[in-house]
C-alpha cells in the first residue's frame, strides 16, 4: 500500500469547505529552502518542514507541485538532488517575505545584501543569522495533491545558533515575537 492514498469518506465538497482557513490556525516556523541550480540559485520559503528521523537523519518539506523549486526538484532529465534548509529566526522577516513574493528574484541577488554562505555539501546559498541550517540530499519525492513532498537525508549542519526565537507563521503572517 505504499504512496496510496487511502479514504474511507468522500472529502468534502469545495462548497463550504473553509479547510484553508482551518490550516491557518496552524502555526508553523518558517524555513527557507535554497537550491544551487544550474541555471541560478533559487529559493522558497517553506513552513511545512517535519524532522522525520534521527537515525538515519532525516527531514521532509512540502512544496506547491507547480512551483519552480519543486520543478528543480523533480526534473525528469536532471533533478536537483542537493538542497539547503535554513531554519529562520524571528529577525528574518523579510528576508522570509523576499522568498514568499511571486516573481522574486534569484536567491543570488535576494542574499547579495544578507550574510551568507555557500554550503559544501549542497552547494546552496546559505544565510548566516537563523537558527540553523541543514544541507540535505533528496531521498525520496512523493506527490501528494497539489504538493509535493521531498523526504530528504541530512548530509550535514551547516551552522546551529546558540540562542534565538523563531520565525513563526500564523493566519498568513509573521506575527511579532
Amino acid at each position: 500500500m505504499e504512496d496510496q492514498l487511502i479514504l474511507n469518506e468522500p472529502l468534502m465538497s469545495a462548497a463550504g469547505n473553509d479547510l484553508p482557513s482551518a490550516l491557518s490556525a496552524w502555526a508553523a516556523g518558517v524555513t527557507l529552502l535554497t537550491i544551487a541550480d544550474d541555471r541560478d540559485d533559487i529559493g522558497t520559503t517553506v513552513s511545512a518542514f517535519m524532522p522525520v528521523s534521527l537515525d538515519p537523519p532525516m527531514v521532509c518539506v512540502s512544496l506547491i507541485a507547480g512551483s519552480y523549486p519543486a520543478e528543480v526538484l523533480s526534473r525528469p532529465s536532471l533533478p536537483a538532488a542537493r538542497f539547503a534548509l535554513t531554519l529562520l529566526g524571528s529577525s528574518q522577516k523579510l528576508l522570509a517575505g523576499q522568498f514568499a513574493a511571486s516573481g522574486r528574484p534569484s536567491a543570488r541577488l535576494i542574499l547579495d545584501a544578507v550574510p551568507h554562505t555557500r554550503g559544501t555539501d549542497s552547494g546552496a546559498l546559505i544565510p548566516l543569522g537563523g537558527l540553523a541550517a541543514l544541507e540535505c540530499s533528496v531521498a525520496r519525492r512523493v506527490p501528494a495533491g497539489d504538493h509535493l513532498l521531498v523526504i530528504s537525508a541530512v548530509a550535514g549542519v551547516a551552522y546551529v545558533a546558540e540562542a534565538g526565537d523563531p520565525l513563526i507563521r500564523f493566519r498568513g503572517r509573521y506575527p511579532a515575537s
